[in-house]
């Protein structure tokens, strides 16, 4: 189901603000049970960052898309996944979203609302690791959207969970959660000096979108048109498309779907790939 628009932006400062309470809260309580241990608490905030995305976007992903990321809404618009005069209020509800759980973990810790950190992550290798965690998770999500959506989120989930550790920065790959962690001067914080630099490594990693439309280019060739046939079933006109393109012949599974028949008012209706985010027209004229 399209939802409107005004829905999808609660759904991303929601899943945002939960997501965000998770960060903070688990590095706080991580660090306070870890008795000066860094990499039991790093361990704690990992462990309960992946399992709050892989919950947040199995909740909120068929309401929004479930981005509650700058990065990914900018290579979703790229992808014409959705416009991108949805973008500015989909990046608002994010970086609106992540202030408010900063704020929800330092009240369910007893801290101040707002305090900023003095956490310094500074360095090429800092920027670099931030460039590197954005880039590998844009080309997750993008690799199981077209070829296995319902994967996405636990694969998402499993790399960010990678990433706290084969990174340098602890892989924060998301421009709204670095600029709300600025202002928590926890385990989890970021000091505010620090943050253009990894935000401009995290929006250089949506370049990712040059190569893996490179490493997979049939989007823009998936879409045809073709006579539908009045008396012949939907599916009928579905399997059609299938047969002229090479997505149809890799199994039943890739074949895709009817989403909207607009019935007799309306001399189209609308297929989507389940490989992809694209649509097909089937004229019925």
């Amino acid at each position: 189901m399209n939802y409107p628009l005004p829905r999808r932006v609660v759904a991303e400062a929601l899943g945002t603000a939960m997501l965000l309470a998770a960060v903070v809260g688990s590095g706080i309580m991580g660090e306070r049970l870890a008795a000066g241990n860094n990499a039991i608490a790093l361990l704690a905030n990992t462990l309960a960052t992946g399992a709050a995305l892989v919950a947040l976007i199995l909740t909120f992903g068929p309401i929004s898309g479930g981005h509650f990321n700058p990065a990914v809404t900018v290579a979703d618009a790229w992808q014409r996944g959705i416009a991108w005069r949805e973008v500015p209020p989909y990046i608002f509800a994010q970086i609106a979203g992540a202030f408010v759980g900063v704020a929800t973990a330092h009240l369910m810790f007893g801290l101040p609302l707002f305090f900023a950190s003095r956490h310094a992550r500074s360095g090429s290798s800092q920027v670099f690791s931030e460039f590197v965690a954005t880039f590998g998770l844009l080309s997750v999500i993008w690799g199981c959207v077209r070829f296995r959506s319902s994967a996405v989120p636990f694969a998402v989930a499993a790399y960010i969970t990678a990433a706290y550790w084969f990174t340098a920065s602890t892989s924060f790959a998301n421009p709204a959660v670095t600029l709300a962690r600025s202002m928590s001067d926890t385990f989890a914080g970021i000091r505010p000096t620090d943050v253009p630099a990894f935000m401009l490594a995290q929006f250089g990693g949506v370049w990712q979108q040059v190569l893996e439309k490179a490493l997979a280019p049939f989007e823009a060739e998936n879409k045809v048109k073709i006579r539908y046939v009045p008396g012949s079933s939907m599916d009928s006109a579905a399997r059609a498309i299938a047969s002229h393109s090479s997505i149809g012949r890799r199994s039943r599974s890739t074949l895709p779907r009817v989403i909207r028949d607009t019935s007799s008012r309306s001399s189209t209706s609308l297929v989507r790939w389940p490989t992809c985010r694209s649509m097909t027209a089937i004229s019925r004229d």
